[in-house]
């Protein structure tokens, strides 16, 4: 036992804690020097872009500090089974991507980025603070404090929406079109996304697993009530930018209804979240839906001109695919596999359609699409391993593996401070095979990606077999199977932001960059499915974790399996991409901020465009 202010298990975990502690207050008091100095500028960049990093570090904070502690706050205080837990949290992961849509989306039309952006901080602030309050653990699920809970997440999940759609935005309208330093600017902005999450997941870890859930949650809150706080009064800062192109539209009250249709989000995920089956419903049907849309216009309206000038009977054929497919994903989505053949017969019957068309009518703007498609279809299969960390390898960490007494929660940091560490080399290392002309294709980073969140798990199978399965696995295989994770993340990440971007034309941009947002939603459903099946309760200690291992082993073999397939073809995809006889339709559309690292995903940036 070791204890300086705070007592702690571990020499390590002391280190961890205070390094952090320090490193925050650190960025706090540089940040809160920068922003008063009488000088506009610091270090030849608008003290604005030093506000919106305090703003989103200290957002960032909140959200990673209760990240680390959600899914042993479920299955420790409201008692729920792991599978249970799991599924809630991937629930609530999935909808934190899918918010951030309707948030951009009324930003751009309505209230502008700033309003956005204070919405959203507001009502983090509120569900942060609400987590805090947890009434008599004893109780269970029974408490009635638990509509409480589920509304905080609501509150979260819907503010997410607000914020991370819009903050990214505002950093790019500090700069004119030219300014050289824009990906600087966007380079210390994702320092402070960094910043927040690496430290929230030791501070607020260690204190909610330590001292009890409403200190690491209350936390949680107080640093969203800091970033609240430095944003509202830093409004001069932002020089204007972020304000509603038309103000007429928010007159006569629309604005407060606007903030209506914010709260009512807030209803309807309070809801969503207590029945995590509607959502993985919505999210196959929806999906489905849009998957087609998408196709059909890459089939058809962007080749002929019109759906009118289409082929009728292709067209035609397309059509009942489609519908078949989304009618059948209605009813596989809530489990009934009698429907899975016609949702088969379905997707076959618009994939084999598109090949003819892709054979018969020659169509580069389309073959880019489809390309596109392919990458997004992959990122499911990556984030949905990916997003175990939070879920069932946190829980993993937690009962199976010697963390020389470190709380399992304090282990989150790992991710982020590997990209800090990791981002500069990849981006160097991209740009020096570049110059030699051997930089791996999109397609094939995509492969490289999956193969390595697989063998992340495969790694963390032969470490505990090396061991013994009645022994605790040693801790350094949870550094290795992060390692391998977030190598995989900067092969697929930013470079899928990247191309979809790259390859999508300028009036189908957001479409696409909503289609990738929403196939994130997607992996983090399915990532807490997978969870799901690794809960092994009432059946011991030994063979709980050996339940666990089986899945990671099944998992990891699949996903080396889908990297090579993807690999293989993607010489083809890549042939699609037509890069030979990709033209600019304007220099500056490019997604802001798509030359950096961000966390994973890219979660919650609205696909802004340069104007």
């Amino acid at each position: 036992m070791y204890e300086f202010i705070f007592k702690f298990d571990s020499l390590f975990e002391l280190w961890a804690f205070w390094v952090a502690v320090v490193a925050l207050a650190g960025f706090l008091l540089g940040g809160t020097y920068i922003v008063t100095r009488p000088q506009p500028e610091f270090a030849g960049h608008p003290k604005g872009l030093f506000l919106l990093f305090l703003a989103e570090m200290w957002e960032r904070f909140s959200y990673y500090g209760m990240r680390a502690l959600l899914i042993f706050y479920l299955v420790q205080h409201w008692a729920f089974s792991d599978g249970d837990a799991s599924v809630i949290y991937g629930a609530y992961t999935a909808l934190v991507y899918i918010t951030p849509v309707i948030g951009g989306y009324l930003a751009d039309r309505y209230l502008g980025q700033r309003k956005a952006v204070l919405f959203g901080a507001v009502l983090l602030t509120f569900g942060h603070f609400m987590m805090a309050f947890e009434g008599d653990g004893s109780l269970g699920q029974e408490n009635p404090m638990i509509n409480v809970f589920w509304l905080a997440l609501a509150l979260i999940i819907v503010g997410s929406g607000f914020l991370k759609a819009n903050i990214s935005v505002i950093v790019g309208q500090l700069y004119s079109r030219t300014d050289i330093r824009r990906d600087p600017a966007y380079t210390i902005f994702y320092m402070g996304i960094n910043v927040g999450a690496a430290t929230a997941a030791i501070i607020c870890g260690y204190l909610g697993q330590t001292h009890g859930w409403e200190y690491g949650f209350g936390l949680a809150g107080l640093g969203m009530l800091i970033g609240l706080i430095f944003f509202v009064l830093g409004k001069p800062l932002l020089l204007g930018k972020g304000e509603p192109k038309d103000p007429a539209k928010l007159a006569g009250g629309r604005e407060w209804g606007i903030y209506g249709v914010g709260l009512a989000m807030v209803g309807f995920c309070w809801i969503a979240i207590q029945y995590q089956d509607a959502v993985g419903v919505f999210l196959g049907t929806f999906g489905a839906a849009l998957f087609c849309y998408v196709l059909s216009i890459a089939t058809f309206k962007l080749p002929y001109g019109s759906y009118e000038n289409s082929p009728r009977a292709a067209l035609l054929t397309f059509g009942a695919g489609s519908l078949l497919l989304i009618v059948s994903m209605l009813f596989v989505a809530q489990g009934n596999e009698a429907w899975r053949l016609p949702a088969g017969i379905g997707a076959g019957t618009v994939l084999t359609v598109l090949i003819m068309q892709m054979f018969g009518h020659v169509s580069h703007e389309r073959d880019r699409i489809v390309a596109a498609m392919f990458l997004i279809t992959v990122s499911i299969v990556f984030w949905a391993l990916f997003e175990q960390a939070g879920s069932s390898l946190n829980l993993f960490t937690d009962r199976h593996v010697d963390t020389a007494g470190v709380n399992a929660s304090m282990f989150q940091s790992i991710n982020a401070i590997y990209i800090v560490l990791l981002a500069p080399v990849f981006a160097m290392l991209w740009q020096g095979l570049a110059r030699k002309g051997a930089e791996p294709s999109a397609p094939m980073k995509f492969g490289l990606a999956v193969i390595q969140v697989g063998l992340g798990f495969l790694v963390l199978v032969w470490g505990a077999g090396t061991v013994g399965i009645d022994v605790p696995t040693p801790v350094i295989f949870i550094f290795l199977i992060y390692l391998l994770h977030t190598t995989g993340e900067l092969c697929l990440s930013p470079v899928g932001l990247s191309a979809m971007n790259r390859l999508t034309p300028t009036h189908m941009a957001s479409l696409i960059m909503g289609v990738w947002f929403f196939a994130s939603a997607t992996g983090n459903f399915a990532a807490g499915l997978i969870a799901a099946a690794t809960g092994g309760e009432g059946v011991g200690e030994t063979a709980g974790k050996q339940v666990v291992l089986d899945v990671y082993s099944t998992v990891g073999w699949y996903a080396v399996g889908i990297g090579i397939a993807v690999m293989v073809i993607s010489p083809l995809i890549k042939r699609l991409m037509h890069l030979d006889t990709l033209q600019d339709d304007n220099v500056t559309d490019d997604l802001l901020g798509q030359g950096e690292f961000g966390e994973p995903g890219a979660a919650g940036i609205h696909p802004a465009t340069r104007d």
